[in-house]
């Protein structure tokens, strides 16, 4: 196969050329963007859009872990020894246990690592893009020379840009420039080609960030060819070698196994009263490899992998994978409304306008077909028949001047594609509300391109800010007239008019002497808004008001937003329907079984936050809106103290015209109560409540970068029900880690003990006899220990586990319950693994143990190995009986309503098969039996092994009763 060849990308001064000329030179469009076809292409003409040698998982890294670890340490130590002494056979094994684990975990660790790193590129930062036409959200590494980039606030730039669409841009070059102040942006043409980075006023570059505003750009240089790729820095390295709270968790336990292995070599040289032999060292060795549960870090490793995949299958992108280990523990939910709870599919349904009342629109999505109807001074939730169709013709000069404010105050585009595939297509881009308000002016007659091509003339806009929620722009018409015009929520509205236009009046809403009008104007518009808000709707109001500049004032950049968003005149009310995604509800249902309490964190209306609230079960649906302290505006919540928010019996469900500060707020507040809390966001005021908050969730669609910088998890599909399955995935993999650890080192504690008291059964040289060889040891553990594990960690979910409250945050993996379980097993395991090596070799053998029998086989030496293959089998099989009981730390393991479910994990029930099959060839091969494992086949010791097998199941059915019965 050819080697791919990656086209150098030309250092062209795109700054010194006009946009048509860049245009021009890139072979794009700044209207339709390039194709998907001819972006393939691109990719691979120039390459990805990354840095080199900026990262990435290093495969030597992740061989020295699987080395460099102090259970390892262990074994390598007495695979020296073995060598020391002559035993060739053991040294052998040992050598073939340390190689297959190192490459195992390597290799399970080097694909995780992959996985890990594929994913965090993943929520890395994005690009919005023109192709085919449409906006698209692409990696930043998929972007290429030519395509057309729309940059927001909050954005982190993917590309070099020459910008050809600018409002009130400025970004953070300090990485390049080292300027610590922002740098504001526009369109002016630069004639030197060798203008300093910092004066290329009419382009963006790579990794820089958007302080504020928005623009458009073509797309001119990419990776390598950027001018961060020239000086070789990268803004976003992610730290691969990062260790979760468990990990190191789990490396103290393995210094305390390490520890408790020398310990424990230290007993059997002290019960032969520190006599050096062979065998005793061989022995010493084979009691320190019991200790060890040589796939512990392999598994574990492998089932975050695992559960990092199937996050991300779940559209949950894990970011930090400490964060997969909080989700647990996850007592309450803050969520957003807009996008996550519903579908972000806005359609604007109905308006109010003074003096006139309802009006009704019709129509679904953003194809700009349907009709207004007048309704009257009452809202009919369903159409009527005395509605009156209206146009713009038949319609007032207020209706007019509502409808330029909903198309002028507005960064949405509706278009036709003349794309092959979708020629003929209504698409839009921009944000949901503003396309919603852009189809309504569309349905009325009044599009947004049709008023500019009838004179508006964009001068400046001031873009929304949730600390105003406010967004307004000022436009000159060819008679030379300037309008602003300005949208937003209503109480932070309704406070900078002076007026309200009623027909082609302006009237005063201080001191109204219309006899039409009521004399309280401003709780007539609120009534209305609850009336709107109260079917759920969203609503924004409008307004506007002729504008007279000052001489010598600069209009584009010298206005103050103060003075422009002030003596507004009042328009009318515009109501959006956003409905609820279908998923919402049963989401909600769960968490609630779970344990879990959800709070919707809004910027909306109270009462259109606590129709939705009630639509999805946050709420119940007979809550009183203005007196239940379950609805709390971010006013009245912001204003009160801490100890008069600790004092409440239950903090709000419901916060409405949430700011940012009001999220950070609820949190310390749910911290004060022990609670433990994941936060979702996606604008750049969002990062600190998401670093606040326990387990930060950005959204992957509609997020700013600097949000999922920020977050622990990313949510590809914005969905609250994928919150939902993040956490139920995060308990899954808690408790399975649990089980596999439990199941380990039970059988780890009973090795340990059968071969500490079978020091007590010594040969007639005074030595002890092992009841297992080193061989049988390490075979125990890589054969019958850790695939077993290997299964319980991809244990699917109980059903029960969404159905219990959260586990305690401060809950470590070894709680009282798990230790106690562990020795109890452990303990009842080695005695009944212990049994039937005794028995034979007392009672059926009489005693007769031989010369030597620990390092070679001769007649003498035949009731040792029968006894000890016995002991073997029983050992065996209840490793692998304790798996079953293993899947559940109460209920049984032996149901058939739990057998019946072991389909669905296919590596348990074939480890526990294949374990079970394996025991043939050990015992019955010639020579592989008595020279390796130091055993003979056995016949009538089988009854022994499954008595004891037997013995063991009805003893842990007991003990998982007695729990059920005793333990909360």
């Amino acid at each position: 196969m050819g080697k791919t060849i990656v086209e150098v990308q030309l250092e062209v001064p795109y700054h010194t050329l006009t946009i048509a000329e860049t245009e021009a030179q890139l072979s794009t469009s700044i209207a339709e963007g390039l194709s998907t076809k001819e972006a393939e292409a691109r990719l691979r003409r120039y390459g990805t859009n990354e840095l080199k040698g900026d990262g990435g998982v290093k495969w030597y890294k992740v061989l020295w872990r699987q080395i460099a670890h102090p259970l390892v340490a262990v074994l390598l130590i007495a695979n020296a020894l073995a060598f020391a002494t002559s035993q060739f056979a053991e040294g052998g094994v040992i050598s073939f246990i340390i190689i297959t684990n190192a490459v195992i975990g390597f290799y399970q660790e080097f694909s995780a690592e992959q996985t890990m790193e594929a994913l965090r590129n993943m929520s890395s930062p994005t690009s919005q893009v023109i192709r085919d036409e449409n906006r698209t959200l692409v990696p930043n590494n998929q972007v290429v020379p030519g395509d057309i980039m729309i940059i927001e606030d909050g954005d982190v730039i993917g590309a070099d840009c020459r910008l050809f669409e600018v409002f009130n841009l400025e970004t953070d070059e300090a990485l390049l420039t080292g300027e610590s102040l922002p740098v504001q942006k526009n369109l002016d043409q630069i004639k030197s080609a060798e203008q300093p980075l910092g004066d290329r006023l009419n382009m963006v570059f790579s990794s820089t960030t958007v302080v504020k505003g928005r623009a458009k750009g073509i797309v001119t240089s990419t990776g390598m060819a950027t001018q961060i790729g020239k000086i070789a820095t990268t803004l976003m390295n992610v730290n691969t070698d990062e260790q979760t709270p468990l990990q190191k968790r789990l490396n103290k336990l393995a210094y305390f196994i390490m520890v408790a292995a020398v310990v424990s070599v230290i007993i059997v040289f002290g019960v032969h009263s520190f006599r050096y032999s062979t065998e005793i060292a061989i022995y010493a060795i084979s009691v320190a490899i019991s200790m060890i549960p040589q796939g512990l870090v392999a598994i574990v490793t492998l089932t975050m992998a695992f559960g990092v995949r199937r996050m991300a299958h779940a559209k949950a992108i894990v970011r930090r994978l400490s964060s997969l280990e909080s989700l647990g523990a996850v007592t309450n939910i803050c969520s957003d409304k807009t996008g996550t709870l519903t579908e972000s599919k806005m359609v604007a349904v109905r308006m109010w306008f003074p003096g006139d009342g309802f009006y009704r629109v019709s129509g679904t999505g953003f194809i700009p077909e349907g009709e207004i109807f007048y309704q009257g001074h009452t809202m009919n939730s369903k159409p009527q028949i005395q509605e009156e169709k209206v146009t713009i013709a038949s319609g007032s000069d207020q209706l007019l001047r509502a409808l330029q404010a909903a198309a002028l105050c507005n960064m949405a585009e509706l278009r036709k594609t003349n794309h092959p595939e979708t020629h003929g297509e209504w698409t839009a881009i921009g944000d949901p509300t503003e396309i919603a308000l852009q189809v309504l002016a569309y349905k009325a007659g009044v599009p947004k391109p049709e008023l500019i091509e009838n004179g508006f003339q964009l001068i400046a806009e001031f873009p929304f800010d949730s600390s105003v929620k406010r967004m307004s722009v000022l436009y000159k018409t060819d008679s030379g007239e300037y309008f602003i015009f300005t949208k937003g929520a209503t109480e932070r509205v309704i406070g900078r008019c002076s007026h309200y236009r009623h027909g082609e009046s302006e009237i005063p809403l201080e001191n109204e002497k219309a006899d039409s009008v009521q004399p309280d104007f401003k709780s007539t518009i609120m009534d209305s808004v609850d009336a709107l808000a109260e079917q759920g709707l969203r609503v924004l109001t409008l307004s506007y008001r002729k504008f007279t500049p000052t001489p010598g004032v600069d209009l584009v950049h010298g206005l103050d937003r103060e003075e422009v968003e002030s003596d507004l005149v009042f328009l009318g009310l515009v109501g959006i329907y956003d409905p609820p995604r279908e998923e919402s509800l049963p989401a909600v249902m769960r968490c609630y079984e779970a344990g879990i309490r959800v709070h919707m964190l809004t910027g909306d209306h109270p009462s259109t936050a606590a129709a939705i609230a009630k639509e999805v079960a946050i709420i119940p649906a007979d809550t009183n809106v203005k007196t239940s302290p379950m609805v709390m505006s971010a006013d009245m919540f912001d204003s009160m103290t801490e100890e008069q928010i600790d004092a409440l019996e239950e903090l709000p469900r419901v916060v409405a015209r949430c700011s940012p500060n009001t999220k950070v707020k609820m949190i310390a507040a749910l911290h004060r109560r022990k609670l433990f809390v994941a936060m979702t966001g996606d604008g750049v005021n969002d990062s600190p409540s998401l670093k606040a908050a326990n387990v930060g969730i950005a959204m992957g669609q509609s997020g700013s970068d600097v949000a999922k910088q920020a977050a622990d998890i990313v949510l590809t599909d914005d969905n609250f029900a994928t919150i939902v399955d993040a956490i139920a995935e995060g308990r899954r993999m808690f408790y399975n880690i649990q089980k596999f650890i439990q199941h380990l080192m039970s059988g780890n504690i009973a090795a340990i003990l059968v071969l500490l008291a079978a020091l007590a059964v010594k040969d007639s040289e005074g030595d002890s006899v092992f009841p297992l060889s080193t061989v049988a040891i390490l075979f125990m553990n890589l054969c019958y220990s850790s695939p077993p594990a290997i299964g319980l960690g991809l244990e699917p979910a109980s059903a029960m586990s969404m159905k219990e409250p959260p586990r305690s945050s401060d809950q470590g993996l070894f709680t009282f319950e798990v230790i106690m379980d562990m020795v109890v097993y452990g303990v009842s395991m080695a005695i009944l693994e212990f049994a039937p090596f005794i028995i034979v070799l007392f009672v059926f053998e009489d005693g007769e143990m031989g010369y030597r029998c620990n390092t070679s086989y001769s007649p003498s030496c035949d009731g040792v190995f029968r006894a000890r293959a016995a002991g073997y089998a029983a050992g065996t099989l209840l490793i692998l009986a304790h798996a079953i009981n293993c899947r559940d730390i109460r209920e049984s393991g032996w149901t058939w309503s739990r057998l019946k479910t072991l389909h669905h994990n296919k590596a348990l029930w074939l480890s526990i098969v294949l374990g079970t099959l394996i025991l043939i060839p050990i015992f019955y091969i010639p020579g592989l039996n008595k020279n390796v494992f130091k055993h003979l086949a056995i016949t009538y010791e089988w009854g022994l092994v499954f008595a004891s097998l037997f013995i063991y199941t009805a003893f842990v059915e007991l003990y998982k009763l007695i729990k059920r019965r005793t333990m909360a």
